[in-house]
């Protein structure tokens, strides 16, 4: 059977209009597709959790860590060098003022002591024949001058007995200095004699024992001997820690501290600050080179600070670690910490400007220097950074310039930029110090999830 004409022509323009329709159809389904992930990606942003602001009393903490010592301890060292022949303490033994302490050999100085003592004798006894000789050249001097009037002896009589005098006068004065002189003598060896007996100086506990009987110690009365025992009152203890130069200048005396000791971790101590050393106590921070310069020091100040709770139980020498309560603001708008971020007045990371930086170093080893500097100049203004946080409102946020205070272990103090209930973001790290521009979008997690 043949077709017609009209039947014919019509089945080609059938399958082209079936064809625009396939065509048309993949074109809206694509551009449906990307509108869809284009409006995902719109709609999840970064991820970031949120706080709101709040009213908070923030306290500065300078944390340090040192060593429980005695306020008093006092050492023990010998004026006098031989041999411990008694001591009648132990360590740990409370002893009191006065107390017998230790016995040094006095066999030495005791014979010193007699042996000056005899000298002095000797010295008095030839004063009184100096006295005697003196008495006698007076007497022939007077008698002299009673005949030289009456002319009945020669000048040369009368000189010699005038010498006579004199002689005699200046002998005896020499003997009386020989006497104080041996009286000094004397006095020093007595002195000495009694200084191989020790006596307790104060009331406390014997808290290092370094000496036993029978050893031979060192001292004189110039310089230190050896450290035979300390004495220390153990009711009255203290925290000796190290502070840094940067934080040294917040601390101040009778600033109450919050003390742990690492022997008990269930116990907290409180105290105050006592004393604050006026000079650093540098530590070389560099270990193995040859020539250390001032930048290679880390320079710590010694603060003690007063144990105010007693407890029989501490231990000069036990680790322990000091907050110390610096400065307290009360009723302060409050973020967390790490909300806290800067910014340069560009709007630019930290990490942006070190890398604008490093290009422009890379540029200014080529031939465009001139250029480059009036770069650096134009960008110098920008380069400063703010302290700043993200403001978050309808799924975005707005970079918010604030003005901080002190600090605690978690919030910052906001003096300024914010007020009570503004919500800001205040995690991840990475999101708020490297990915969140002003205008970000953002998706809000809640930071309890995956947490127990």
């Amino acid at each position: 059977m043949n077709q017609s004409p009209s039947s014919s022509a019509a089945a080609p323009r059938r399958k082209s209009k079936k064809k625009w329709i396939i065509i048309i159809g993949s074109v809206l389904l694509i551009a449906l597709i990307a509108f869809g992930v284009k409006g995902r990606k719109k709609e999840h942003g970064i991820a970031v959790t949120t706080e709101k602001a709040f009213i908070k009393t923030i306290t500065q903490v300078v944390t340090a860590t040192g060593k429980v010592q005695p306020e008093i301890e006092v050492k023990i060292s010998p004026e006098v060098a031989g041999e411990i022949i008694e001591m009648p303490v132990k360590e740990g033994d409370v002893v009191k003022k006065g107390d017998l302490l230790l016995r040094i050999k006095p066999d030495f100085y005791q014979a010193q002591f007699e042996q000056q003592e005899a000298s002095l004798s000797s010295a008095k006894a030839t004063s009184l024949l100096s006295k005697a000789r003196l008495n006698k050249a007076e007497q022939d001097n007077q008698q002299a001058k009673d005949l030289y009037v009456k002319q009945l002896i020669s000048d040369s009589d009368m000189l010699n007995a005038k010498t006579n005098y004199d002689v005699a006068h200046a002998d005896y004065a020499s003997s009386q200095a020989q006497i104080r002189r041996t009286e000094g003598s004397v006095s020093q060896a007595a002195d000495q004699l009694s200084k191989t007996t020790i006596y307790a100086p104060m009331d406390g506990t014997i808290s290092a024992l370094t000496s036993e009987i029978g050893e031979r110690v060192v001292g004189t009365g110039q310089f230190a001997g050896t450290e035979i025992m300390r004495i220390a009152n153990l009711n009255d203890m203290e925290i000796r820690v190290q502070v840094n130069e940067n934080d040294i200048v917040n601390v101040k005396g009778l600033d109450q501290t919050l003390i742990r000791i690492d022997a008990f971790p269930d116990m907290k101590f409180s105290g105050k600050v006592r004393e604050i050393s006026s000079s650093a106590q540098n530590a070389s921070a560099g270990i193995g080179s040859s020539q250390n310069s001032s930048s290679d020091e880390v320079a710590n100040f010694l603060v003690k600070v007063s144990i105010r709770d007693r407890d029989p139980r501490l231990r000069p020498g036990m680790s322990a670690t000091a907050e110390i309560q610096t400065q307290t603001v009360e009723n302060v708008v409050a973020v967390p910490i790490q909300s806290v971020t800067v910014r340069s007045a560009a709007g630019k990371t930290v990490e942006d400007l070190q890398e604008e930086k490093s290009k422009d170093a890379r540029e200014k080893s080529g031939n465009d220097l001139e250029v480059v500097d009036e770069r650096d100049a134009a960008r110098r203004g920008r380069d400063v950074l703010d302290r700043v946080v993200f403001l978050v409102n309808d799924g975005k946020v707005t970079l918010k310039k604030v003005e901080t205070g002190i600090a605690d272990n978690t919030h910052i103090e906001i003096k300024s930029g914010l007020v009570e209930g503004d919500e800001i973001v205040s995690g991840s790290y990475a999101a708020i110090s490297r990915r969140l521009k002003d205008g970000s979008a953002i998706a809000i997690e809640d930071p309890t999830k995956g947490k127990k």
